[in-house]
């Protein structure tokens, strides 16, 4: 039985690293994974959750990959031994968070070129011989940061709205050569590595931030750390929704992993001129802020579906 080749970005934690134990223990045994890492001095996590899941020897290889380097990109897929990828899942990321003019420059671009630019050099890296082949499933780790603007996290959302453009850009053409592109919408958070790793560390430098500033990013973090504990997901969850999408037989464009914050979404595309939305944003997030200011406001989104920090 010829086994189905999938190569996956950013697995030294979270989704990447339990997505690649998962596929490499499939009981069907059907799935080589190649799970790639920036830095290979961190695949111990990963060696240890393929042993515990009983991952055969030949289900898994780990690769070097950095995203940020295209040599790095291309020195990777010539080290798949099949000679082809049937599957390739864009899932490095990095994130940051806090007020915009907090973060360093280089903390901004890191988060582009990873986030936007490091999807773009794999997507080149690989769908020409998907399109030559007319074959190929290409999964995106998209998250409800690129469905929503949230506050505090300006460039985070930046990197992923345009990922949302590439990928329903590429999602209309490639069908033309057998392949399909699907984003797995991740949110409202998700138990990863994913804050530990935040670009310039959760906030960026606040000293010359102004007060008030200062203020409603405390009560920002407060709401996020609320949602943690109401309704954090489990990254072994969040995975399932990858391997749904990956066997579809007519994939989808977007697959959620949970529909909380679904209602603030349409509300979004619902509202053309915005008013009701950033209303809706502004309760959900800031709440006792705008009762301490006697500000009232349209009701918030549906009971159970507030904002959250991106996955």
């Amino acid at each position: 039985m010829e086994r189905t080749v999938v190569l996956i970005t950013g697995c030294s934690s979270g989704i990447g690293l339990h997505l690649a134990v998962r596929l490499a223990s499939d009981p069907s045994g059907s799935f080589k994974v190649y799970a790639t890492l920036r830095d290979l001095g961190a695949q111990g996590p990963l060696w240890e959750a393929a042993r515990a899941r009983g991952c055969p020897p030949d289900s898994l290889q780990i690769l070097q990959l950095d995203v940020t380097d295209s040599d790095s990109v291309a020195a990777a897929r010539a080290c798949v031994s099949e000679g082809r990828v049937d599957v390739l899942v864009c899932n490095a990321g990095r994130g940051i968070l806090g007020p915009l003019e907090a973060h360093a420059a280089g903390a901004v671009d890191s988060v582009l070129d990873v986030n936007l630019a490091g999807t773009v050099r794999t997507l080149q890296a690989f769908l020409p011989d998907m399109k030559r082949r007319r074959s190929g499933r290409v999964l995106v780790t998209g998250s409800v940061g690129g469905l929503m603007g949230l506050p505090f996290n300006a460039v985070y959302c930046a990197s992923k709205f345009a990922l949302e453009g590439l990928c329903e850009s590429l999602a209309v053409l490639l069908p033309h050569f057998g392949v399909h592109l699907s984003l797995i919408e991740c949110g409202p958070v998700v138990h990863t590595a994913f804050l530990e790793k935040l670009e310039g560390g959760p906030g960026g430098t606040l000293d010359g931030v102004d007060a008030e500033t200062r203020h409603l990013f405390s009560l920002y973090r407060r709401h996020c750390e609320q949602v943690f504990r109401e309704a954090a997901q489990d990254a072994e969850e969040v995975v399932e929704v990858f391997v749904t999408a990956l066997r579809a037989p007519k994939p989808a464009l977007r697959y959620f992993s949970t529909e909380r914050f679904l209602p603030l979404a349409r509300l979004r595309l619902d509202d053309a001129c915005g008013r009701s939305y950033l209303a809706a944003i502004r309760q959900a997030v800031f709440a006792d802020q705008l009762q301490e200011a006697g500000a009232g406001g349209p009701e918030g989104p549906e009971p159970g579906a507030p904002p959250a920090g991106p996955q």
